[in-house]
């Protein structure tokens, strides 16, 4: 009889054009916080956000193509992952939607997967065949209108998705539209379909978000007026209600500043974003019994541009993906305080976009 056991592995996905490598796999050492490169692929443009299923060791990433007609349209791949190695392994990839997209994500059960357009204004919900390859366009949701900014707010622009715990709603941030809108999955006809949305203040530009563990609380972070909001979720309905926006800089700060990623930590007590221009992560506590945030602390990501980052599965460290400088950089967590700590570990990546740390029976 065998004894498994499970290796962290990092995957990370990047800018990059066809002809060069995009897909990154890391094997991590959790004693001293290093990454050390173990598999990349080259053969996918702009590679840029990724998704693992651990159970059954694939990845899904999105990336972008031309159509029989020439026109820069959705592509996805998946790959199968080896575990031991540290190595992927294509399956298959396809044409997703009719535009470039900039999110992927897959709901619990492993049956669907949605990707989201950002210039094209929709979202996709494709199957997953039984072998783990991409499937069947199942349906597309396409947004309409406009909100406040006149450049980044003329038109819809959803950003992610993200499947409610119980799966079923999915959730999509619009920052064109200063929206979060909630889908009901429709399992029997494969669709998704409108339950309700929630506006945040207009200019805010909704961009990701992120499910307490408890499933009572959701958190968006918004890009353009840098900013996190907080809503109690119904789990019933999938419907929000706003409770408190905070800001994602330190009051003194007054030049430009995007924002891009949020998560909450484990165990419930500490919400991270990042931003790019003060090029920080901000490190909040929640109140247990309120939901509500209060400000730990700002840390430099030690690098430019931090369009992403990830807590490892035993919450220890975090990575963050820096796009303009061309690293992934480690920080030790302070599981009690909350607080970040950079490790003085950086590890050089082109134009890193997405960084996802999984445990994988090998």
């Amino acid at each position: 009889m065998t004894v498994e056991s499970q290796r962290l592995l990092v995957f990370a996905g990047s800018y990059a054009e066809a002809e060069d490598s995009g897909v990154y796999v890391y094997a991590f050492d959790e004693e001293k916080g290093t990454l050390t490169l173990s598999d990349e692929y080259a053969g996918l443009k702009n590679p840029t956000f990724l998704n693992v299923d651990a159970q059954r060791k694939l990845l899904y990433v999105i990336s972008e193509t031309v159509n029989a007609a020439g026109q820069k349209v959705g592509e996805a791949a998946a790959f199968s992952i080896d575990a031991d190695k540290g190595t992927i392994k294509l399956i298959n990839r396809e044409i997703t939607v009719d535009s470039t997209t900039c999110h992927i994500q897959r709901d619990a059960q492993s049956r669907f997967l949605t990707v989201t357009s950002y210039h094209g204004g929709m979202i996709g919900l494709f199957s997953i065949t039984s072998e783990g390859a991409i499937g069947h366009k199942l349906d597309v949701q396409q947004h309409s209108g406009s909100s406040q900014h006149p450049e980044r707010q003329d038109r819809p622009h959803p950003h992610s998705s993200f499947y409610s715990p119980d799966g079923r709603y999915l959730l999509i941030s619009d920052l064109g539209l200063d929206l979060v809108v909630t889908y009901a999955l429709d399992e029997a006809n494969e669709k998704l379909v409108r339950q309700g949305e929630i506006a945040l203040e207009p200019g805010a530009g909704p961009r990701h978000l992120t499910f307490h563990p408890g499933g009572s609380y959701v958190y968006v972070i918004n890009e353009v007026n840098s900013s996190i909001t907080s809503f109690n979720y119904d789990k019933e309905t999938g419907l929000l209600t706003t409770l408190q926006t905070v800001s994602t800089l330190p009051a003194d700060y007054l030049d430009e500043n995007s924002c891009a990623e949020i998560t909450v930590s484990a165990d419930g007590k500490y919400l991270y974003g990042s931003n790019r221009g003060h090029d920080s992560i901000a490190v909040f506590a929640i109140d247990e019994q309120s939901g509500l945030l209060s400000h730990v602390q700002h840390v430099s990501v030690e690098g430019g541009h931090p369009r992403h980052f990830a807590i490892t599965p035993n919450g220890n460290y975090l990575l963050a993906a820096n796009r303009d400088s061309n690293n992934i950089v480690t920080f030790k967590i302070d599981q009690q305080s909350g607080k970040l700590q950079h490790t003085g570990i950086s590890t050089q990546v082109a134009k890193p976009v997405c960084v996802v740390p999984i445990y994988l029976t090998t």
